[in-house]
């Protein structure tokens, strides 16, 4: 592929689970960005309090490694996160929930390394949440806000559809660098350039345990499908893999270059916080 100038790489992370998944991303992704030479970090943070919602407290753990947390259904499922997220700068819920909700569903900064990134939130509605409004329609009012200069321009689709997912990114191809699936937190074999510059993958996966079912006690999650009664389920908090992926992009023009999944295993005796 032609490139009309320099390229810069992003990564981006799946939905962070517990302690385990702060404690998972705050060690190694220094070290990713080192190894990929990453120079902006995007993740996703909605179970990072406790597997459920997040908080002021949880994000800014991982505040002086993550540059911009998105979120999704669970957003609000920390009543003090209503209040908390009016003060953050680097959170954005899901756009296409209602406008009366606190936060914002967009933003864009400076890249440290040159130029702007814009992240965009957005939930799905295919087995989602009803209340959400078309994110196809809400990301088309969004594109018109961002300023021409920003190039970079991430969207990341919390949903539980790979079709609606898919649909989105065929869409919004050539209109931003990538479209990232969230929420069902399991990797996808999928990632790809469309033939308009766009990135896509229809689930980054997760910061979880890997020995877990979608970072929950698998015992217990089992006996909820067997038995069909009310049952918690722990989060697991040993044995964490992370999961994200690097998108490189062309400063010029914002498109994808080149995406690349990634995997890791963190071992709190050898990645030190």
């Amino acid at each position: 592929m032609n490139l009309n100038g320099p390229t810069l790489n992003l990564l981006f992370i799946g939905d962070i689970v517990g302690k385990g998944g702060r404690k998972a991303v705050k060690a190694l992704v220094p070290q990713l960005k080192q190894q990929y030479m990453c120079t902006f970090v995007v993740a996703n943070g909605e179970n990072c309090a406790a597997g459920a919602g997040m908080n002021k407290t949880c994000l800014g753990e991982m505040a002086d490694v993550v540059d911009v947390f998105t979120s999704g259904d669970h957003t609000w499922d920390r009543k003090e996160f209503e209040d908390e997220i009016r003060g953050l700068k680097n959170v954005v819920r899901p756009a296409n929930m209602s406008k009366l909700q606190p936060g914002r569903g967009w933003l864009y900064t400076r890249n440290p390394a040159g130029g702007e990134v814009a992240v965009i939130s957005l939930v799905g509605k295919v087995f989602m949440k009803d209340s959400a409004y078309c994110p196809f329609e809400t990301v088309e009012q969004i594109l018109t806000q961002i300023p021409i200069t920003c190039k970079c321009i991430i969207v990341d689709i919390h949903a539980e559809a790979t079709s609606e997912k898919a649909a989105l990114a065929w869409f919004l191809d050539g209109r931003v660098t990538a479209v990232l699936g969230t929420h069902t937190h399991v990797q996808t074999a999928d990632a790809r350039i469309l033939p308009g510059g766009t990135a896509f993958l229809s689930d980054v996966g997760m910061v979880g345990a890997a020995d877990s079912i979608l970072g929950r006690a698998v015992p217990d999650v089992i006996a909820k499908f067997r038995t069909g009664m009310p049952h918690k389920f722990p989060v697991v908090e040993t044995g964490i893999r992370l999961d994200a992926a690097v998108i490189r992009y062309d400063m010029q023009t914002g498109r994808a270059v080149e995406i690349k999944p990634i995997s890791v295993m963190y071992d709190p005796d050898t990645h030190s916080v």
